[in-house]
């Protein structure tokens, strides 16, 4: 009889193998972004939403789509502006006079990778439409709460650069996204890959054509999931966790530091990155190296440190320097 212990080792490896190769798959069609790849697979890990913030023309959009085409699973694609509407979105009641009863139309957000493009281009309205559905995995229309498929992940881009017609997302929609990844621009030889590609009659609309191909299925990710969710954390990496959460609290460069909810979130991600390692037990390196795309968002910079140059990430990063790590 097979030991079940032996079993389940067995499919945790094969479940890590096909999500680690999906960013092989994705490579073949985005070059020199590995921490925003990897941010992706976190997120999927975590049950967690991405908002990745880049210029225009750093592959935000093709990186998602990318990750897409290598899963199989539903996706969909909106093109957040200012006139769009929270029913564009989640759906909505239409009358049908054959029968004359209204039945629920489904918006895109009934999917299982819903890329939000230029999302701080819509007004509060339409983006708080994204709240329950975000956070509850479900979407209520005229009082009905409607579940979304299973796996759901929302990656929403938005340009850090051009303000105007923009609508910033409040804090409570950022505190939603389980990471921030900044996507920048490329280093010369990364520059040089890409180009070399278009030259060679690389096509960003059709992925096929690049070869990608999916890898992983809902199947392998439930299986991570389930691995995920037996890393071990130990009472001295949660202290630690929550040290570096409420160090953000008491820095005097913010208004605002970390809540409990990111905590947890720096948490997951920190058992996710382990997971994805090879290891079934946190350690403090897989704390530090999640925290500034989990908590970078999660706080607000003072005016004055603003003006002399301060930014989050700086923050989050002399508090890492700070807090006491443990053996």
């Amino acid at each position: 009889m097979m030991d079940p212990t032996t079993d389940n080792a067995g499919s945790s490896d094969r479940a890590r193998s096909s999500l680690e190769s999906l960013r092989t798959e994705i490579s073949k069609a985005v070059v020199g972004q590995d921490p925003a790849v990897t941010g992706l697979v976190v997120a999927l890990l975590c049950r967690g939403h991405v908002l990745l913030e880049g210029v225009p023309g750093v592959a935000k959009t093709l990186l998602v789509r990318a990750l897409a085409a290598s899963l199989e699973l539903d996706t969909k694609r909106v093109q957040f502006t200012p006139d769009l509407m929270p029913s564009d979105v989640t759906g909505s009641l239409v009358y049908d006079a054959r029968t004359t009863e209204f039945s629920f139309q489904p918006g895109p957000v009934f999917t299982n990778l819903l890329l939000a493009d230029e999302i701080n281009r819509t007004p509060p309205k339409t983006q708080s439409s994204l709240l329950e559905a975000m956070e509850e995995r479900q979407v209520t229309v005229d009082g009905t709460p409607r579940p979304l498929p299973e796996p759901f992940l929302v990656a929403a881009t938005q340009n850090p650069v051009e303000y105007e017609g923009t609508y910033p997302l409040p804090e409570a929609q950022l505190d939603r996204f389980l990471l921030k990844l900044t996507v920048p621009l490329p280093g010369r030889d990364d520059e040089i890959a890409v180009l070399r590609r278009h030259a060679e009659g690389f096509n960003p609309r059709d992925l096929r054509a690049a070869g990608v191909r999916p890898v992983a299925t809902a199947a392998d990710l439930d299986a991570a999931r389930a691995a995920v969710a037996k890393t071990a954390v130990s009472p001295e990496i949660t202290a630690y966790v929550v040290d570096i959460c409420r160090a953000t609290r008491e820095s005097p460069s913010l208004t605002l530091g970390v809540s409990p909810r990111g905590a947890t979130a720096l948490l997951s991600t920190a058992r996710a990155w382990a997971w994805l390692t090879g290891r079934d037990y946190v350690i403090p390196d897989d704390v530090k190296a999640l925290a500034l795309p989990t908590l970078r968002h999660r706080v607000q910079l003072r005016p004055e440190a603003e003006m002399e140059g301060v930014t989050a990430d700086s923050v989050v990063t002399a508090i890492l320097n700070h807090v006491p790590v443990p053996r």
